[in-house]
Formats: structure tokens, sequence, C-alpha cells
């Protein structure tokens, strides 16, 4: 290794040292002394991350990097360039290294519902405030955490998360890097992760997850038309048409689970004391769910043998249904609210940055969501 990268390598781990140190004073302050081995593995297994990164560029220089890995990182570069330019995101470190982190996933989310309810666990966390999941970077304790839920009575789901937003926080050590997790998605997918996360730094409301991932949601939907209409000849057409073709699955598959959700909430609300729930409610459930996965097989009939969503089906519960739901409520709100502002992304982030400010029940009702946001 040249003298220059070492000396850039001890910088970086200096920079580490710092932010594992403040991340963990945070912890602390916060008054989650309590889990500091959930914290320890947290910032351990971030920093862990961070230290596998290295810049792009190095990676397309490197005689060794696979042709296949090489193109994805420079279309990942070109969508970096712009997110900033077409986009008004964040002009920063952040997903400009990558990291191989030869594992199937960046983390491991747990989540966790009652039997009669679609309203998730909560945990509470240090500046991102209280959230409906837990993460971990070991498979294997996320499923601990959540056998150890399940036996307090708990519907859980354990699901891998290609990528997560440390929201800008940590962008003077070398901010979110790429990650093997996802750098070989198809053109529209790697686009919308990007860009989605990207919007994790523009606004953030802490304890909001639905407000947060709706408005990180809209963004790459939004953002992703625009970079598939920039892109031309036939690689862009080819592009454009397996990103279409995965979207109508997605929106299909999103609207069968809204649906379901529904039903769940309706069968629920027939009962709100879960101690009362009875046979008569516990059957309706059933009957929900088996009516949710018969209209899946008649969805996935017509896409080809394509079966991306069958591990989630497999583990549908309240837990799943209840996590999804913070990805698209307001959505369509967001979407409204883009176009109100004429379009204009600067204006549209100012006004989100402006609604994140205010008090939740406002926020939501701003939104067209009556009430003060339903966990996650």
């Amino acid at each position: 290794m040249a003298t220059t990268a070492v000396a850039a390598q001890k910088a970086w781990t200096r920079r580490a040292r710092a932010a594992a140190g403040a991340l963990l004073a945070a912890a602390a302050l916060s008054g989650c002394a309590l889990d500091m081995g959930y914290y320890w593995q947290s910032v351990g297994g971030h920093l862990a991350l961070m230290q596998a990164a290295r810049p792009v560029d190095d990676w397309l220089d490197e005689a060794g990097t696979p042709a296949p890995l090489k193109a994805q990182l420079d279309l990942a570069r070109r969508i970096r360039r712009f997110a900033v330019d077409a986009l008004g995101l964040p002009d920063n470190a952040s997903y400009r290294r990558y990291a191989d982190l030869h594992r199937g996933a960046a983390v491991w989310n747990v989540v966790a519902a009652p039997a009669f309810s679609l309203t998730l666990k909560t945990w509470c966390f240090p500046l991102a405030g209280c959230v409906g999941y837990r993460g971990y970077f070991q498979e294997a304790d996320a499923r601990a955490e959540a056998a150890r839920l399940a036996a307090q009575g708990l519907e859980t789901s354990v699901y891998g998360v290609p990528a997560y937003s440390t929201l800008g926080w940590l962008n003077w050590a070398g901010g979110d890097p790429l990650l093997s997790t996802f750098i070989h998605y198809p053109e529209g997918e790697l686009a919308r992760l990007v860009f989605h996360e990207l919007a994790h730094q523009v606004a953030y409301a802490p304890g909001d997850t639905v407000f947060n991932e709706s408005f990180a949601t809209a963004v790459e939907r939004l953002g992703v038309r625009r970079w598939l209409d920039a892109q031309g000849g036939e690689a862009g057409a080819a592009a454009r048409q397996a990103y279409e073709r995965l979207e109508r699955r997605r929106q299909a598959f999103r609207a069968l689970t809204q649906a379901t959700r529904r039903e769940l909430a309706d069968i629920y609300a027939s009962n709100q004391a879960p101690a009362q729930a009875g046979p008569g409610q516990a059957a309706l459930k059933s009957i929900a769910m088996q009516r949710f996965r018969e209209r899946y097989a008649q969805l996935k009939a017509g896409w080809g043998g394509w079966v991306g969503y069958d591990p989630w089906v497999a583990q549908a519960n309240n837990a799943a249904f209840g996590a999804q739901a913070a990805y698209d409520a307001l959505v369509p709100a967001f979407e409204a609210l883009f176009e109100r502002e004429g379009r204009d992304w600067p204006r549209f982030y100012g006004a989100v940055r402006r609604l994140a400010a205010q008090p939740p029940a406002e926020r939501h009702g701003a939104l067209g969501l009556d009430g003060a946001p339903t966990p996650p």
C-alpha cells in the first residue's frame, strides 16, 4: 500500500474512533446505557462496514476489479452525480466509496406486533428517535431477538436490508458507502436506492418512520423516472423496460398488501381489547391471510416465473404488514406536494423540512392523514 494510502487509512481510523465515541456517548446521555451491548454491536458493525470501504475511483483503477463490478460502480458514480445536479440531493461524501461486505444484507431488521394489531413495537435510539424496528449486523443476533419477542406472544419478522442511512451525521468520517449488497441491482433499482437513502439526509422527523420513509420513497419514485427519461439509446430503452416491468409488479403487490392491511385492520378494530379477542376474530384473521396468499398466487401467475416476493409472503404476519405500511402510507401526499411546489426540488425539500419541524399531528394533518402518526 502506498504511503499516502496508509496515511489516509490512519486518518480514517482516527475519525472512525471519534465517531464511535460520539455515538456511544449519545447513547449513554439519552438514557440508553442499560442496552450498551446492543449499541456496541451497532457501532462496531457500522465501523467495520466503513473501514471496508474504499473510494470508487480506487476500485475503478484497480486491475483486479471484475469488469461487471467496474461497470456498476461507474453507473453508480453517474447516478450519484445526477442526484446532485438534477434532483438537488446532498453533495457530500456519501456513496462515493464502495465496500464488499461478503454477506447478503447490510443489516437485518427485527419487527414485532401483537397477534391482533398492526401497530409495531417501538424502540428508541439517540438521534433517530423511536422507530418500529431494531437492526442487527449479524443475522443470528436478529433471529435471537425475534425469538425472545415471540416468546412474549408477539408476531415477529426478520428481513435483510441492503442499505441504511446514517442521516448525514457521519459524512465527516466518510459517509454512507455503496455496498456489495445492492451494487449489482438493475439500473433503475440502483438509482432508486441511492435516491432513497440520500433523501433521508434532506429531511428527517425523529420518531416518525411513516413520514420519513414515505418521503424517501416519493423521492426515489420521482427521481428514478427522471433518471431513466434522461438515458438515451438502446441501453436506456432496455433499462426503462426492465424498470417498468419491476414497477408494475411492485405496484400490484403493494395494492394487494394495502388491501389486506385494511381487511386486517377492520378485523382487529372490531375488538380493541386484545385480551378479549375470541376465536371468531382469530378465524377471520386466518381467512384474511389465506385470501391474501391465494390472491398473491393468482398475481404471481402472470409474472413469467418471477418469485421475488415469495420470501416476504411466506413469513407475512402482522409485523411484516405493519413494517411495510411505513413505506407507502404517505407517498401520494408527498407526490402531490411536489406538484404543488411546481416540481421544483429545492422548494419541495424546503416544504418537507418545514413539515418535519412541526408536531407530528400537524405534519400528518397537512399531508391528509388525520391524527398523530401510527407506529412505526
